[in-house]
């Protein structure tokens, strides 16, 4: 699965949330601030964000972490050791030079 194929019902599986127990905008909501977020983390556009399985978990679990929480995250200090992990993996962001494509 691609991220952009993601669907409010997918994240809300993972959340264990009953079918018809949730609003799917605020589930929508969820899935496009974790994307938001894995882009300022990593320096990736969503093209290549599908380029990558492994955002599919980090996307989950950054869900869950704002369902349970009702926060996002400003401060990267208490960020889950999987996502950053992951994040780390793909960040362009830390490259020197801008033509190094990853």
């Amino acid at each position: 699965m691609k991220i952009s194929e993601m669907l409010a019902s997918d994240v809300a599986r993972y959340l264990k949330l009953e079918p018809g127990g949730y609003e799917e905008i605020d589930v929508l909501t969820l899935i496009d601030a974790s994307k938001a977020y894995i882009k300022s983390y990593t320096g990736l556009d969503d093209a290549r964000l599908d380029l990558h399985d492994d955002f599919i978990i980090v996307i989950y679990i950054l869900c869950q972490d704002m369902h349970d929480n009702r926060t996002l995250y400003v401060d990267k200090t208490n960020l889950n050791r999987v996502v950053t992990t992951i994040l780390d993996m793909h960040s362009a962001n830390l490259l020197s030079t801008p033509e190094v494509i990853v």
